[in-house]
């Protein structure tokens, strides 16, 4: 396994990927993921197979503002190179590797990332099940956030540095 910086023409393996990770009302559509790796390539991290093949992917914009907001989802045009906080939109692993690591890896790999950038730390959204998984690495619980995306309400969790 390998975790390498996603490219244009990875948009048809990762647009699959996220909809089969999440249901249709939260799952990123093709047009926001491409405008996700034209803007914020860099800040997408793929997790693949020697051969290639897409195992998952970690992905989000980074922006000074301090909490994840809904239009940040479907706004690439949102990121800011220079700002503080990396944010993650979504943490994707294919169903038949689930609980083998490769989520924490790319966890991992984001967070040294941004820790390389000098952001200071990172933010994301889950649902109530998901925090003790989040917690694991460092994030955070901040309750109940003001994001309904996909007809959800969301956790909001952080990782200071």
């Amino acid at each position: 396994m390998m975790i390498r910086t996603a490219q244009a023409g990875d948009l048809d393996a990762v647009a699959a990927l996220e909809a089969a990770c999440f249901p249709p009302a939260e799952a990123a559509g093709r047009d926001a993921l491409q405008q996700r790796l034209a803007v914020f390539g860099q800040h997408f991290l793929l997790l693949t197979e020697e051969d290639g093949t897409l195992v998952g992917f970690i992905n989000g914009m980074v922006t000074d503002l301090p909490d994840l907001e809904d239009r940040m989802y479907d706004q690439a045009g949102l990121h800011n190179e220079k700002g503080a906080w990396q944010m993650i939109f979504g943490l994707d692993v294919r169903e038949q590797d689930r609980c083998r690591g490769y989520g924490g890896q790319l966890i991992k790999a984001m967070t040294e990332h941004a820790q390389r950038q000098g952001r200071k730390g990172l933010v994301l959204t889950c649902k109530d099940y998901r925090i003790p998984y989040y917690a694991k690495f460092g994030f955070a619980d901040e309750g109940f956030c003001g994001s309904v995306h996909g007809g959800v309400r969301w956790h909001q969790m952080r990782l200071t540095f």
